[in-house]
């Protein structure tokens, strides 16, 4: 029977949503693996839309997360307040600004954030049901508040810049540092996170680190 293994996504675009690369190299990946896959991601508008040519706030648009998220899901996407923690067998948290500012945001108010309910509540869940969560990039932060405000004390990278890491303690996690290509596992908690493009400088590179990372998920189902 092929493991269920879920992936919320936070839009799409590395500004203000999923990392496109990060998520497509987690769900080829997967799909090598032999997982079978259920895409969700929040079902409300995102924080804001980032030109990304330019780089600058789009002012007077809007765009909804679960929308943008089906083009990286090719239409297949649920509300992840919808999911539950018994139809998947481990979760994985790609990166991107988007999980920092639609996930939760961390990229605004830092050890202050706030995250939102239903990604807070599947991630506890699955902790609670000892069913492993893989977070990539800066998605780390959104596991580390989830987990941490539960007092659970999650061993999690985010490469090795220090403020950022600094984040993450704060956060109630323990940072590790981790290369591109390296993974940071958390036997106890079942947490897995690799770096991505906090440090990656090529799309090779990240998919090494983001292909390690799911093989220890795998492993952990």
């Amino acid at each position: 029977m092929a493991k269920r293994v879920g992936v919320i996504l936070a839009g799409c675009g590395v500004y203000d949503g999923a990392e496109i690369h990060e998520s497509v190299i987690t769900l080829l990946a997967l799909d090598r693996a032999g997982a079978e896959v259920t895409i969700m991601a929040p079902n409300r508008n995102q924080l804001h839309v980032i030109n990304h040519q330019s780089g600058e706030v789009s002012e007077d648009e809007t765009r909804n997360v679960m929308v943008e998220s089906a083009r990286i899901a090719r239409g297949a996407v649920r509300s992840v307040a919808e999911v539950k923690s018994d139809e998947l067998d481990a979760l994985a948290l790609p990166g991107g600004f988007g999980a920092a500012k639609n996930l939760c945001t961390f990229a605004i108010k830092g050890a202050e954030c706030e995250i939102d309910d239903g990604v807070a509540k599947l991630i506890r869940a699955m902790h609670t049901a000892g069913k492993p969560i893989l977070a990539m990039c800066i998605a780390p932060a959104v596991a580390a508040k989830a987990l941490g405000d539960k007092g659970i004390k999650a061993k999690l990278t985010i490469g090795n810049d220090a403020d950022t890491a600094a984040g993450i303690e704060a956060l109630g996690g323990t940072h590790e540092n981790q290369d591109v290509r390296g993974v940071a596992v958390d036997k106890e908690n079942k947490v897995i996170s690799t770096p991505a493009y906090m440090l990656g400088q090529s799309i090779s590179e990240v998919a090494d680190g983001i292909e390690n990372a799911v093989g220890e998920l795998m492993k952990m189902i």
